[in-house]
């Protein structure tokens, strides 16, 4: 991948900043006010660093899927108080995102300000990338900074768009984001070994095929572990399987052989009748199968032991889905083990990639003792299968576009 110019490459002192940052934050139903700001707070440092080198940072955004529509739901009045408080200075909001009273909100900015425009998708024309939407964007900034790495894999107007008229730099989450991933996809250090897990292989085929050209291991969990081990004749009971992938499952396992890669499937799981907290579980070996009516609900004791066996000598790991339905405790221990076993990694570069995940590892409070949480669940799947990324090559690279200023 071409190298991508970033904020530091830019002169910021007066300079009217466009920063897309990725605000699609968690609102409480009832009260709107923000439930995780994880995502508000992984963009702080980009604005901070605008601020105090005398730019002015317009912030946009999209939160949820409004239907083409001002949606009071949607708003991100909300945001603006949250990313106040964690900031610690004013955050001005203006209810539109184009139009006369963002260019007044605009030039009455003084260098250093916040000011956070509303959601960029109650206009349709955000996701259809129109051409003129994004010149009205791009009107009232100097330069455009792309911080929103949760909507890289999208070609839309703000991300996208906007960079035909300005110069378009990485801020730092997005420049930490496409280090780690590249990192990951251009040049692993080995051994390299990829966690996958979650509901179904139709979701990580692209994945796993691109990982196959360059990983040593590849563990499997989560439902889709099911699939693969129904496609070898196993029995797996009521356990979630999907039967069109069979075949394809059964492919996947023909090419790691071939090219070598340990394909490491589950050897015992956690058992139940029904997904719901205090139930009667057991745990089942595969080779024994798991009977009808109980159903797999995560990796068992003696499969977290193979997997931290196999994780002992990594140098890069990439973990994506979790190993089991860890939103309830009683199915959280394979995704909790395995959690703590890549934050004791300290000779490897462990990556998370984005969506549940990351939802898991910080549910156990590990963020902080990996290597990179990434913010983009969609983004990072899609970068880890060899895509293109509109949002990433629209970046301008560091060969001849510094001046253009």
């Amino acid at each position: 991948m071409a190298k991508k110019l970033t904020l530091k490459d830019v002169e910021l002192k007066g300079k009217r900043v466009l920063v897309r940052v990725d605000f699609n934050v968690p609102l409480d139903k009832t009260t709107g006010e923000v439930t995780d700001d994880t995502r508000i707070v992984a963009a702080i440092p980009t604005i901070e660093y605008i601020t105090e080198k005398g730019g002015k940072a317009i912030l946009v955004s999209h939160l949820g899927r409004p239907k083409g529509g001002k949606d009071p739901k949607y708003t991100l009045k909300n945001v603006a108080f949250r990313l106040e408080k964690l900031i610690g200075k004013p955050v001005k909001f203006v209810g539109d995102c184009i139009g006369p009273e963002v260019e007044k909100a605009v030039s009455d900015m003084k260098d250093g300000e916040i000011l956070l425009l509303e959601n960029v998708r109650f206009y349709p024309e955000e996701e259809k990338n129109n051409p003129e939407f994004a010149a009205k964007l791009a009107a009232f900034a100097d330069i455009h900074v792309n911080d929103a790495f949760g909507t890289a894999h999208r070609g839309h107007a703000s991300n996208v768009g906007v960079a035909a008229h300005l110069v378009s730099v990485a801020g730092f989450l997005m420049e930490k984001e496409v280090e780690m991933l590249s990192m990951a996809i251009e040049n692993p250090e080995h051994p390299y070994v990829v966690i996958l897990g979650g509901a179904k292989v139709s979701d990580k085929i692209g994945v796993i095929t691109n990982l196959l050209e360059k990983a040593d291991r590849i563990l499997i969990g989560g439902a889709m572990m099911f699939t693969f081990l129904k496609a070898l004749g196993r029995n797996v009971g009521d356990s979630l399987v999907e039967d069109d992938k069979l075949e394809l499952a059964r492919e996947i396992l023909d090419k790691a052989s071939t090219k070598k890669v340990d394909f490491v499937l589950p050897v015992d799981a956690v058992t139940a009748r029904e997904i719901a907290p205090g139930v009667e579980k057991k745990v089942v070996m595969i080779d024994d199968g798991i009977p009808a009516g109980w159903k797999g609900l995560d990796i068992g004791p003696k499969t977290v032991e193979l997997f931290e066996s196999k994780l002992a000598d990594a140098k890069t790991v990439v973990w994506n889905g979790p190993m089991g339905v860890f939103e309830i405790d009683d199915f959280a221990k394979g995704t909790e083990t395995i959690a703590k076993a890549l934050a004791a990694l300290k000779n490897a570069v462990t990556i998370i990639g984005g969506g549940d995940s990351a939802a898991a590892i910080n549910k156990f409070g590990l963020a902080g003792e990996v290597s990179h949480v990434s913010t983009g669940g969609g983004a990072s799947l899609e970068m880890l299968e060899g895509r293109e990324m509109p949002g990433i090559e629209s970046l301008a690279n560091t060969t001849g576009k510094k001046n253009e200023d």
